[in-house]
């Protein structure tokens, strides 16, 4: 048999399999996400469970005044570089949730989530926008490494890898994560759950970011 024979009896035997693996794939996401770009007609955002009062506020620097804690934007891996929110397939597959749309990329809107619980946990001034008035005394980077829906397991999760430096250079991380399972995978369940993990992450760092 010739080598052009062995390659179409090989297309011939392998092309069902894989068509079939692909097919129960597709029909075990339908209606879940989408690989489409049309907008919702709503747009998901995080909101804090731990404000400020009105009348609040805070010193730096000068007497009586504490030193600027200054949160910045977190990294993050390509799937969360964008405003849909990702659902892990499998271990090698990312989509993303059908309708499900955040009003701004997920890294911005969990640091301002972040600076604001800070505000409750701290008498610092805190910094949580690209302009910074003042030095900071202590900087709160990272990474967010995960912030959607995992199918598998019908959760979501949030994954972030705190670092907190001081104005001397001294760096310390600490991973932290919140997961909720029982997630129905649509829009209107998934956007509340990713907020309320969301918070209870952002509790975590605070806490650990004003009691260092």
């Amino acid at each position: 048999m010739s080598h052009k024979d062995m390659r179409m009896l090989n297309r011939i035997t392998f092309a069902p399999i894989r068509i079939g693996v692909l097919g129960a794939a597709a029909l075990a996401l339908s209606g879940c996400v989408s690989f489409g770009t049309e907008l919702p007609t709503s747009l998901l955002t995080l909101n804090s469970t731990a404000s400020a009062p009105a009348g609040s506020g805070a010193q730096a620097g000068g007497e009586g005044g504490s030193a600027a804690i200054a949160v910045l934007t977190p990294e993050t891996p390509a799937k969360l570089d964008v405003v849909r929110v990702p659902v892990t397939v499998s271990a090698t597959e990312i989509a993303y949730l059908q309708d499900a749309v955040w009003v701004e990329k997920p890294a911005r809107l969990f640091r301002r989530l972040l600076g604001e619980t800070l505000r409750t946990r701290s008498p610092a001034l805190i910094v949580d926008s690209d302009d910074t008035p003042t030095l900071a005394g202590k900087t709160v980077r990272g990474t967010l490494l995960d912030m959607g829906y995992d199918a598998s397991s019908s959760s979501v999760v949030i994954r972030y890898e705190a670092i907190v430096a001081d104005a001397d250079g001294k760096a310390t991380s600490r991973r932290f994560e919140a997961i909720e399972s029982g997630v129905l995978p649509e829009a209107g369940s998934v956007g509340p759950a990713l907020n309320r993990v969301a918070n209870t992450v952002a509790v975590e760092v605070a806490d650990w970011v004003a009691g260092g």
